[in-house]
């Protein structure tokens, strides 16, 4: 459906020459955005910013000269709407922020321009990031671009879908258990989940503080690598990112893996995996010998908890998170018997069912009497999940691959069961929990839909996970999207 188009590296390359200008590069993002979503339909964008991206987009150009070193020159992309941007709507997918435009702007959008991007628009989540298939939006559902039957992956399904529909080639999402990766497999690109504390969180809206991140799509992995090292480090605005040195994630191409081992965790190859998800991924493996690293079986004991300490620890952060949207500050006020009926009736109405149940949920879990019982324990288990990544990664394994999601794009309304919805984080929630860095990457097709295989590796080692991700990308070539 879609044909290949420029990646973010070739578009600031073109800029910066002289082959095309940035006013046509963004214009045509911004017709293309329009396409999507008026003739096929796939409701992608929530907020199109037509006139702010024309705008910076001829600035780009006056300014070529003094730009000329950034390295995004020029370059559309499109971020998530549950990301501030100052003088656009806020919505989160939510009828309870109906009216809210946000005062500020978030650090990563704020880096990302500052490299010579130009903000296109706003995309469409499930309510609060609270889903895994983009179909809990207040706003309606986003459809796969590949697939319009199928659901394009959540609760980033709105910028996965900007990417592989060729809108922009990069874009931004939010993770707190899997939704930059699952999406990116869903669709048939890049997407990635930084270390904890790599990328600054302000201007983010919180679910679950000790859980979510911004995470970015890509055309490849180097446009992935490429947006992420620009974003990446400290901001004095978030107390919980880390003052570590940035290096360079755009990865060398290497002719070779010697030296490094991948390592294997049996607890994601169940036999319950979809055996052709399970052949794609011994393909990767066979690939990873053949550039000369070595393949280990690992084992990562507690995996098997991931979901249900998940969706304790999630529900429960998000329900404290939550409790600002009231009726007084932001967004909807439906009147009510006193202040106390204005609450009840403004979340009521303004509040779908997904988040309704995750709000009740952790409201449980840390009541008085069930706390020690539900949270507590889930917190206990979650540092015995991040010990066993620890403990593999200090054995010498450098980076784990397992495959991304159990299963290709469903169609709409197939998961009515929450439970089965959420096991579709099964294999990526274990990262959220341990704060570890992992991505994404198309590793082939089943059924002709696309499939994703998932690289983790230990705290701030985002590098060598680009670097392997790359080597995979290269050796797999047509075969990935095939």
């Amino acid at each position: 459906m879609f044909t290949k188009r420029k990646t973010a590296a070739q578009i600031a390359a073109g800029i910066r020459s002289g082959a095309f200008s940035a006013k046509d590069t963004v214009k045509n993002a911004l017709a293309r955005a329009r396409d999507v979503d008026e003739v096929l339909k796939l409701n992608v964008f929530l907020t199109r910013a037509d006139k702010q991206a024309m705008e910076d987009a001829e600035r780009v150009d006056r300014d070529a000269g003094a730009l000329e070193r950034a390295p995004l020159l020029g370059v559309p992309f499109a971020v998530k709407d549950n990301i501030t941007v100052t003088g656009l709507p806020t919505t989160c997918g939510s009828r309870i922020l109906e009216g809210y435009v946000s005062p500020y702007t978030a650090t990563a959008v704020e880096r990302l321009r500052a490299a010579g991007a130009v903000l296109v628009g706003k995309t469409n989540l499930d309510e609060f990031a609270m889903g895994s298939s983009t179909e809990y939006s207040a706003f309606g559902p986003t459809k796969n671009p590949l697939a319009p039957e199928l659901v394009p992956g959540g609760s980033s399904g709105g910028s996965a879908a900007a990417v592989a529909a060729g809108v922009v080639p990069i874009a931004f999402g939010s993770e707190t258990g899997g939704s930059v990766r699952q999406p990116a497999a869903f669709c048939g690109i890049v997407g990635v989940k930084p270390t904890y504390g790599r990328v600054s969180r302000y201007g983010l809206v919180a679910f679950g503080s000790s859980l979510d991140q911004i995470g970015v799509f890509g055309t490849n992995v180097a446009d992935a690598a490429l947006a992420l090292r620009v974003i990446a480090g400290r901001d004095d605005r978030d107390a919980t990112s880390v003052d570590i040195e940035v290096p360079d994630y755009v990865p060398v191409q290497a002719e070779s893996l010697k030296g490094l081992v991948i390592g294997r965790p049996k607890e994601y190859f169940p036999p319950e995996l979809d055996p052709r998800i399970a052949s794609l991924c011994d393909r990767a493996f066979d690939r990873f010998r053949a550039l000369g690293a070595e393949v280990r079986d690992v084992s990562l004991p507690h995996t098997s908890l991931a979901i249900q300490v998940y969706y304790i620890v999630a529900p429960a952060e998000a329900s404290s998170n939550l409790a600002r949207f009231d009726g007084v500050r932001y967004g909807m006020r439906i009147t009510g018997d006193g202040l106390r009926g204005m609450y009840e009736a403004t979340r009521s109405k303004g509040f779908g069912p997904e988040v309704t149940r995750r709000i009740i949920l952790g409201t449980y879990v840390l009541s008085a009497g069930y706390y020690d019982a539900y949270y507590r324990k889930a917190m206990q288990v979650r540092s015995l999940i991040t010990d066993d990544f620890d403990e593999t990664f200090s054995r010498g394994v450098h980076v784990l691959f397992t495959p991304t999601t159990p299963t290709p794009a469903f169609p709409f309304g197939s998961k009515s069961d929450p439970y089965e919805m959420y096991l579709s984080d099964i294999f990526t929630c274990t990262a959220n929990l341990a704060g570890i860095p992992s991505m994404s990457l198309p590793i082939g097709r089943v059924d002709k839909l696309p499939a994703g295989g998932q690289l983790m590796a230990a705290h701030f080692d985002e590098k060598r996970m680009f670097a392997v991700a790359s080597a995979l990308e290269r050796a797999l070539g047509l075969e990935a999207h095939r």
